[in-house]
């Protein structure tokens, strides 16, 4: 085999060194983007969950409750348990530091009982500075800072912590070693003090005495209603299946790059094959068995493969490199705030995208080693070409079944891998229907009397099987690019009837940029009341968001309580709503609460509260959200304040009066709060205008990835053809004597690839349009929870269709002219 390898591959390296590189390109981008998009992810989740290690210390369990804690009266029944060794009260606030240049920097800040908390959080142990005062981390008014916090603050001696619509300023007397986010420690009194926590704890870290099961010291203390035990590493856990779908969602792209690569793999050997014909069918005649040409084919492709991949494996750790840079490791998604990792390779996981870049290569050069060990080698020596008919008509339609069956199935895992596994087959499926779409078409068309399409009509129709060779890759490309186009523009067309609904008023105020930092970030009623009473303001609506745990295996879902007159205008409601029931607090769930807890209109749901209550609520309906993909609550806010006593805002909606100056009206706001750095503000306008502008940025890989099909499928054109070209000489010859000039045989060429390319254009279209409305109603329901309506843009599509079909018929007449560029009547000389 090495020999063979020597003599007849490695010739056809050095001949064509362009159009194996192109193959192994594909195949190195493929296995580039899957593999920097795990390294992205694994660095990320590595990182944020040993920030969550450092700062939750090496405590058995910890103690818990919902966001506005629990009596601190519980900490001294932990302590003085007979099986507790060690008990360490925390508090967590999640707020914003005011940097030297006025910007907001999410802080992190954590108040804990130094003379306790050494032997289980040492990290967050303060480490003072020298002319520090000696007890100065017990002092409240002193905070320490970790290394990513004195980076972005710039190592200040003073810190502004904000508190409401107010801020607390703080001496920086050291620092603390954790790693991570940026992050402030305290004094625990100080904490209470400084931010509204006076007789109320976030958590309590708990070390058991050696030998002590932890459900007995809980059955001891019979905790109190809303206080649960949790592990440590919890909050890595919820955050690793908060971006699960989206790290999953990103490598099947990712991998549809690797998938396309196949197909250029494909056309090369397919070419290769057709001009090393004879070749092949000397070796065969000389005692080469068609086994060893099958191995021979199969070990090319191999290597190509490898060659690939190892390109691929740099190429995705030096990308992953740069988003960790640029992105810091939430490719865009929100997921890992504050975090900033540093790389980690993984040879394991190096060896696996490597394995998948060399089986997408074999899986291309299949067919190709397949025509090759099938060849008459007797026959191929007299230019008779290779066998490519196939049989199998029943495998396409199966496999378009198969995919529809598997459409229907329910994610599994909270993820829609059948769904993935459906689209895989709808794909194949369309490719292997080829021929007959083929056939088809040439029974509608007729050629008339003139002799050239009549030709090319004639000789389409009998090697109609051929045609899966030619267009394959023109079917799956314009399948997958029609399909990534409905799909973004049917997410487009209805995240902007949504954004028409929740953004009915003039002009939006906020404090807290994120939900965590709501508890810490807020404005007060009455400041609320003065905002109303300003001139240029008509009406002021308030919104209090809270973050709420319905499940500990899940992330967080929003609390939001605001005025709700008339839901069915105010909110995106999706279906009926239900009759409301006379004693029951009504709320309105998003799509993802309907799908993850079941929660539907009609139904009742225990709802947490903030204060750690639960309170059965009656569900009326379901509305849409696109802002939060893991479920949100919509309560009004007149509950929600009865329920809780939370009379706290985050978020202000204006509508302001005919003629008034939203400048005007955001300068009296500011100086209302006393603070102008700690509003933010937004006219409807420019939250669309960013809302948007952020979708676009997110889906612009799509855009690329349709360019990179599409360049494919006609690179498969054009190697095709170029082997049919080869395969045909003889017959190009015979037609050259029958008086056909080279002007007429490339017409011939190009009529065959005109409606060749038409078939498989048309077939990518319909099959790209069944594969969008997996991805419209399947996948993204299953992936993000939420549904949106099918927008298909026939202008777009129209378009794309004109092109490929334009460039399919180009790119063909350019592969003829170029193969068939020697003397056709020279090409049987061998039958004279």
């Amino acid at each position: 085999m090495l020999a063979l390898l020597q003599t007849l591959s490695w010739p056809e390296l050095r001949h064509h060194p362009l159009r194996q590189s192109i193959a192994i390109f594909a195949i190195a981008l493929g296995v580039a983007l899957a593999f920097s998009v795990h390294l992205i992810n694994a660095s990320a989740l590595s990182e944020f969950s040993a920030a969550v290690r450092v700062v939750n210390g090496q405590a058995d369990f910890e103690l818990r409750a919902q966001r506005d804690g629990f009596d601190e009266a519980l900490y001294e029944r932990v302590a003085k348990h007979a099986h507790v060794a060690l008990a360490s009260p925390v508090i967590e606030i999640e707020t914003y530091a005011i940097a030297r240049d006025g910007h907001r920097v999410p802080l992190r800040v954590i108040g804990i009982d130094a003379l306790t908390a050494a032997p289980l959080v040492p990290a967050l142990m303060p480490r003072t500075e020298k002319d520090a005062p000696r007890l100065s981390m017990l002092d409240p008014q002193s905070v320490f800072l970790n290394g990513e916090a004195m980076r972005l603050l710039q190592s200040p001696s003073m810190l502004r912590v904000q508190s409401g619509l107010a801020t607390v300023t703080l001496s920086v007397r050291g620092t603390v070693v954790a790693e991570g986010a940026p992050l402030a420690v305290l004094d625990i009194a100080g904490a209470q003090a400084h931010f509204g926590w006076i007789g109320r704890l976030s958590r309590i870290d708990v070390r058991l005495a050696p030998g002590v099961e932890k459900d007995k010291v809980l059955r001891d203390l019979a905790l109190p209603d809303g206080v649960r035990s949790a592990s440590p590493d919890e909050a890595a856990l919820r955050v690793s299946n908060l971006s699960r779908a989206y790290r999953v969602n990103l490598t099947v792209l990712a991998l549809v790059a690797l998938f396309t690569g196949a197909f250029l793999v494909f056309s090369v050997l397919a070419l290769s094959v057709a001009q090393r014909l004879p070749q092949l069918a000397l070796l065969g005649v000389l005692g080469l068995s068609a086994r060893e040409r099958l191995t021979l084919l199969l070990v090319e492709s191999t290597l190509l493969g490898v060659a690939g991949s190892l390109i691929g494996v740099a190429l995705g750790t030096a990308l992953a490199a740069a988003a960790l840079s640029w992105l810091a490791g939430d490719l865009g998604g929100g997921y890992f705030p504050g975090v900033t990792p540093t790389l980690h390779f993984s040879w394991t996981a190096a060896l696996v995208h490597m394995l998948l870049g060399v089986i997408a290569a074999v899986a291309g050069g299949w067919l190709p080693a397949r025509i090759a060990q099938r060849i008459a080698p007797a026959q191929a020596l007299k230019g008779l070409g290779a066998e490519t008919r196939h049989d199998a008509r029943w495998l396409g339609p199966v496999l378009l079944v198969l995919g529809g069956v598997l459409a229907l199935a329910p994610p599994v895992f909270d993820l829609p891998l059948a769904a993935y596994v459906s689209v895989a087959c709808l794909l194949l499926g369309g490719i292997a229907c080829v021929p007959l779409a083929v056939e088809g078409i040439l029974r509608i068309v007729r050629p008339g009397q003139r002799p050239l399409p009549m030709l090319a009509l004639e000789r389409a129709r009998d090697q109609r099987h051929t045609a899966t060779i030619a267009i394959a890759g023109v079917v799956a490309s314009l399948a997958l690019a029609v399909a990534l186009t409905v799909m973004v523009a049917s997410f487009r067309d209805s995240v902007n009837h949504w954004l028409d609904t929740v953004l009915p008023a003039d002009l939006y105020a906020r404090t807290a940029l994120t939900s965590t930092a709501s508890d810490s970030a807020f404005l007060s009623p009455s400041f609320v009341d003065a905002v109303a009473k300003l001139p240029g303001v008509a009406r002021v609506e308030s919104q209090r968001v809270v973050q709420v745990q319905l499940d500990v295996n899940r992330p967080n879902v929003a609390l939001i309580a605001r005025s709700l007159d008339d839901p069915a205008r105010s909110l995106p409601l999706v279906g009926e709503l239900a009759s409301a029931t006379p004693g029951r607090v009504a709320v309105y769930v998003s799509e993802a609460m309907a799908s993850l807890y079941g929660a539907t209109p009609g139904s009742t749901l225990r709802l947490p509260l903030p204060n750690g209550q639960r309170v059965d609520v009656h569900v009326r309906g379901v509305w849409r959200d696109y802002a939060r993909q893991h479920g949100a609550v919509m309560i009004a806010r007149s509950d929600f304040q009865r329920l809780t006593g939370d009379t706290r805002v985050n978020d202000l909606a204006l509508w302001l009066q005919a003629g008034a100056d939203a400048s005007q009206v955001q300068e009296q706001m500011r100086r209302l709060a006393g603070d102008e750095q700690l509003l933010e503000f937004a006219t409807a306008g420019e939250v669309r205008a960013a809302s948007l502008r952020i979708f676009d940025r997110s889906f612009a890989v799509t855009y690329w990835l349709q360019a990179v099909a599409i360049g494919i499928g006609l690179f498969g054109i054009a190697a095709s053809f170029s082997a049919q070209v080869f395969a045909r000489r003889k017959e190009f010859g015979l037609l050259a004597h029958l008086g056909l000039t080279r002007g007429e045989v490339l017409t011939v060429v190009a009529a065959e690839g005109a409606v060749w390319t038409t078939a498989g254009a048309l077939l990518g279209m319909l099959l790209g349009l069944v594969v969008s409305v997996v991805l419209v109603h399947v996948v993204n329901p299953q992936s993000f929870h939420w549904t949106m309506d099918l927008l298909v843009p026939w202008d777009r599509l129209a378009a794309l269709l004109v092109v490929v079909m334009l460039a399919g018929t180009a790119t063909a007449w350019l592969a003829g002219r170029r193969a068939a560029s020697r003397e056709l009547a020279l090409s049987v000389k061998e039958d004279w």
